[in-house]
């Protein structure tokens, strides 16, 4: 498994979970959780970080930067305007060219604006920017996002926070067989085991965050995620065997006493 990395954009990282920065209880607990996590990739919303004023406690305090690779997000924007806006603010301030670029088109389910997304899909990618798009779980509207220069695509499993797994397996499949980016299942899950079949789907990561701050304990959930996210990959590269209607006898019955 150290061989099967995640590489978006040319960059390589060990762990295909991603995990996220809001919802903790204490910095302290979101410090541990991160460690336990094994994640190198870290999201943090532009808007929750203090970047006029670095002197001020920040959230990046509790971060090491040395070892975790930050990907900012535009978590909040509801229009392109507003989230290119943010992504540039967040590389002005030295935060990354990278961007989780969130586009809401409703407040209440939190789905995305992909007309909006695509239009700030294509403008950052031409001012430099490795994009990844958070986006519904629609085949179509990941390869637009593709075809616009986005270095991966992040489908939902489900709405934002609802912890309801992933609800359309077979779209994420599809989306997988015609991507030539990696696919990161983004929002949705709440369990291991939404982690683990995640992965079983094929997709290349799983990025979440209440998921992990929102459980009774999220150091252990933390670990869980991390274990069943490697669980689901080694799985999915194994290859499950068929489905079938009906028993397959696990022993064969040629060459046996009375056979």
């Amino acid at each position: 498994m150290s061989t099967d990395q995640l590489v978006i954009a040319g960059r390589t990282f060990g762990s295909r979970l991603i995990v996220g920065t809001g919802k903790y209880a204490s910095n302290e607990i979101m410090a541990r959780a991160h460690e336990a996590s094994g994640a190198d990739m870290i999201t943090v919303a532009v808007r929750r970080v203090n970047i006029s004023d670095r002197s001020r406690e920040s959230l990046l305090d509790f971060i090491d930067t040395s070892r975790y690779f930050i990907l900012p997000n535009t978590a909040g924007c509801y229009t392109a305007e507003e989230a290119i806006r943010t992504a540039r603010l967040a590389r002005e301030a030295g935060l990354s060219s990278w961007v989780k670029l969130e586009v809401i088109g409703d407040e209440r389910t939190l789905f995305p604006d992909n007309e909006e997304l695509l239009v700030a899909t294509k403008a950052l990618v031409q001012d430099g920017f490795v994009v990844l798009p958070y986006t519904n779980d629609d085949p179509i509207s990941c390869r637009k996002l593709e075809e616009a220069g986005a270095a991966a695509v992040m489908p939902l499993g489900a709405p934002i926070g609802s912890g309801l797994g992933i609800q359309n397996r077979h779209n994420i499949e599809i989306i997988v067989e015609g991507a030539h980016v990696p696919v990161i299942v983004d929002a949705g899950v709440g369990t291991a085991s939404d982690a683990a079949i995640a992965m079983e789907l094929g997709v290349d990561g799983v990025l979440m965050n209440t998921g992990i701050a929102g459980a009774t304990d999220p150091v252990a959930m933390a670990t869980a995620m991390r274990l069943a996210t490697q669980a689901g990959r080694l799985a999915h590269l194994a290859g499950r065997i068929p489905r079938r209607r009906y028993a397959a006898a696990s022993s064969p019955v040629g060459g046996t006493v009375g056979a």
